[in-house]
């Protein structure tokens, strides 16, 4: 079979490793079902074949694609670019893509231009965020077992503000309505980390303590919180995903 290319965005290791743990043991796949890069550590190959693989899926990251060029990371503005470039084959030849959490920035920026993507509106604390599938999720395959209202890992500071055009709007919620889109047919992309347990959030939130996504002195509080929670269908999404795009 082709594999699942995994393009991985976080320069925190533990973090990275954790993630990329995440997708294999959610998505049921192997390590010799995907290629795995690290985009801190190594740019895109240039004579990279997205038709090699069965699929592409990024992970998160704590950059933001809203944030003003000359306030951006140069190794983050890097990681950026190279996933922004890309969009215009994956879009174009409506390639299957999972976006996860900064993958929705990513997708928005390239469909929706400036503003499609910024913190003015919607950013989310860490944390369970109650979500609901729209009439066009209940009928979308990748959404298929998900219960009609779920809870779903999320922490962003930025969000899609607007849904692009081709998009379908697939699962919304009360702070962030835009929680899962779909372009064309095969591109799809998600607010929250259909990849993450209580577990994996702890990790996040003690590795990420200090990048402004909440107050460092409220992390045992919110660990206690997502310990609690009840998370359990968003890791169908991505299931789904290896599933219906899984090449012979």
């Amino acid at each position: 079979m082709k594999p699942f290319l995994i393009l991985q965005l976080r320069p925190e290791t533990e973090a990275a490793d954790d993630e990329f743990r995440a997708f294999l043991e959610k998505g049921g796949l192997g390590e010799g079902e995907v290629r795995r890069i690290r985009l801190d550590r190594e740019p895109l190959p240039g004579d990279l074949d997205l038709h090699d693989f069965s699929g592409v899926i990024v992970g998160g990251g704590p950059g933001c694609v809203s944030d003003p060029p000359e306030e951006k990371d140069p190794l983050e503005a890097r990681i950026e670019a190279e996933i922004m470039g890309l969009m215009p084959e994956i879009t174009g030849e409506d390639f299957p893509f999972l976006g996860c959490c900064y993958g929705i920035g990513v997708l928005g920026a390239h469909l929706g231009g400036p503003g499609a993507v910024s913190k003015e509106r919607w950013g989310e604390k860490v944390g369970p965020s109650p979500c609901r599938l729209t009439d066009a999720g209940a009928r979308d395959p990748l959404l298929a077992g998900v219960a009609e209202k779920f809870n779903a890992f999320v922490g962003h500071k930025e969000a899609l503000q607007l849904l692009p055009g081709g998009c379908a709007h697939l699962v919304q919620s009360p702070a962030c309505p835009f929680q899962m889109v779909r372009y064309g047919r095969n591109v799809y992309a998600t607010q929250f980390h259909p990849e993450a347990d209580g577990d994996v959030f702890e990790l996040r939130i003690r590795v990420y303590k200090g990048h402004g996504y909440f107050a460092p002195e409220g992390a045992e509080a919110l660990i206690e919180t997502c310990r609690a929670a009840e998370v359990t269908e968003p890791v169908k999404i991505l299931r789904n995903f290896v599933a219906r795009y899984r090449s012979a």
